[in-house]
């Protein structure tokens, strides 16, 4: 029986950034592979390339040399539209910053979402998912900064992602909050099964994963896999 495809693959992946005469490798020829279900977390001092990585898998930006694929589709070969494309059908994005509109409830927030998605949950199942059934006629301005970011991974989950890439979700959030927002992020990676990348400074979350990639110097650094993972209440902060 051959083996499952793994959800990405990276081989050789470089990132130059240039501005006049000067030159910043940001990637130095990165492998990379996930498996589809895997909840990985992204370990590396700033600079070391962890965003620039996860940017380019995600779509966001274009490799300057290798080769980057979601399943059996290359995207370092993808057009804008291409891209556009993939980050709609198949990538849930969750940022340090929440970006939810202000005049919208948390409901309408991740409704914004569903109404575009190919297949995708109704925004009341992705709130519940978090923890945030009894806060969806809430505005943003009435909520912690935990229940934001919430409302952020549930409109990120909406769509029914194969994959969920976070950079730096808990970086605005004290402690106690941070926990409730990796919580729901482990919940939902079960649930729905979604690759999950989670980039941090905090070490303390690589506990939760089920491996542990550390970026240096625009490169991977070391690998590290996890025979027991914590919940996040268990993990010392």
């Amino acid at each position: 029986m051959d083996a499952p495809v793994p959800i990405f693959r990276a081989h050789g992946l470089t990132k130059t950034y240039r501005s006049g005469t000067v030159e910043v490798q940001a990637l130095r020829g990165v492998d990379f592979q996930a498996a589809a279900g895997e909840f990985i977390v992204i370990l590396g001092p700033s600079g070391s390339g962890k965003s620039t990585f996860l940017n380019i898998i995600g779509g966001l930006d274009q490799a300057t040399s290798g080769e980057a694929w979601f399943m059996d589709h290359e995207l370092t070969r993808l057009s804008d539209a291409g891209l556009t494309r993939y980050r709609r059908d198949h990538v849930g994005f969750v940022f340090q910053f929440y970006n939810l509109v202000p005049s919208l409830t948390a409901l309408e927030n991740v409704r914004l979402v569903t109404e575009i998605a190919r297949r995708p949950m109704s925004p009341r199942e992705a709130l519940a998912m978090v923890g945030l059934e009894d806060r969806v006629d809430h505005f943003p301005a009435e909520l912690s900064g935990g229940e934001q970011q919430r409302v952020a991974i549930a409109r990120a989950i909406s769509k029914n992602p194969e994959v969920l890439l976070c950079d730096e979700p808990t970086g605005a959030l004290d402690s106690a909050t941070g926990v409730r927002v990796l919580e729901a992020l482990m919940r939902v990676n079960e649930a729905i099964g979604a690759t999950t990348l989670v980039i941090t400074h905090n070490a303390a979350i690589k506990d939760l994963a089920h491996r542990v990639v550390r970026f240096a110097n625009g490169g991977i650094s070391g690998v590290e896999e996890n025979t027991t993972r914590k919940s996040p209440a268990e993990v010392s902060w």
